[in-house]
């Protein structure tokens, strides 16, 4: 009988293991792997041909012209925000953001270079996309933010829509969900009733903490991992419902990169089964596989008053 419960213990413990293993493999952080594949699929671009997967898309970051650095974050935050919600689209297959984040560094461009007309095509050939999405945000009259995407086929380099929104910080959420449902129509991708439904759902309503996301993907990309950890734990804090923000945080703790900062609470086995079931364990682009994302609705929490964004 002792024998059979430390062999069942056993078992446990590894499955735990994996399942912790599992959690942080899929998420926002760029792995030697993801730079390696990145330098291998440069090496290669002069013999790739077109996109394998006829329906993959690819959201590239936005170019902030506005002339405010406080709203730098929103490069990358918007386009995070496009790929949660356009991973939930059955009839699509996403890029993973680390791909291209790799793909950046190896090529040694920030996020405006990525907008550039003449390297956007190019990125979406090495990351064997159908359609690119780049972007664009400017200020808006008489609103804080005017963004604007352009949708680009790769094949023939040719734009097949640019959607557009304004409004002011505290509704970027909505902005989002804007170009998002524009995007979906001019790929003229079917979307079900409970599939809308659930991309209506904000990754959240507090600009404060979609900032503070936005921010900690980009301290995580530039290897500076406790700093992400704490604008993670920022955007909790603001916000207990934002989308992503405690999945990047377990990654970072599951990978070691940053020291756990509290014991695990009871129920940590269902929350890594969550995320393993929740996100992508592949960094290879097929027809059957998915790039799947958690998105959690935002409760109508009241904006930080400590962010002011003004204009000159």
């Amino acid at each position: 009988m002792k024998k059979r419960t430390k062999i069942l213990a056993s078992v446990i413990l590894a499955f735990f293991a994996t399942l912790h293993a599992a959690a942080a493999l899929a998420g926002q952080v760029v792995t030697g792997e993801d730079r390696a594949w990145a330098k291998k699929a440069v090496s290669e671009e002069k013999t790739l041909g077109a996109a394998e997967a006829k329906n993959t898309v690819a959201v590239l970051y936005f170019r902030n012209g506005t002339g405010q650095p406080a709203l730098d974050p929103l490069q990358k935050g918007i386009a995070l925000m496009l790929v949660t919600d356009l991973s939930q689209v059955p009839d699509l297959q996403v890029v993973e953001r680390v791909k291209l984040q790799s793909l950046a560094e190896e090529l040694g461009l920030g996020a405006s270079g990525l907008v550039d007309p003449g390297t956007a095509p190019r990125v979406g050939k090495i990351l064997q996309a159908r359609w690119i999405v780049v972007g664009d945000i400017a200020k808006g009259s008489g609103v804080t933010l005017a963004v604007q995407e352009t949708v680009v086929d790769v094949p023939s380099t040719g734009t097949i829509g640019q959607p557009a929104s304004q409004g002011d910080l505290d509704q970027i959420f909505r902005i989002e969900k804007d170009l998002l449902f524009e995007t979906i129509k001019l790929l003229k991708v079917e979307v079900t009733p409970e599939v809308r439904k659930r991309l209506e759902k904000p990754c959240s309503k507090n600009p404060a903490a979609l900032l503070a996301l936005s921010r900690g993907v980009d301290e995580s990309d530039r290897g500076n991992y406790a700093k992400a950890a704490d604008l993670y734990e920022s955007a909790l804090k603001e916000d207990p419902g934002v989308c992503l923000a405690g999945e990047n945080l377990e990654e970072l703790f599951a990978r070691g990169l940053v020291p756990r900062r509290k014991p695990r609470a009871a129920g940590t086995l269902e929350v890594l089964q969550g995320l393993k079931d929740a996100t992508s364990l592949t960094n290879r682009i097929t027809t059957k596989e998915q790039v799947r994302t958690i998105v959690n609705p935002a409760g109508n929490i009241p904006s930080n008053p400590d962010i002011n964004v003004t204009f000159p």
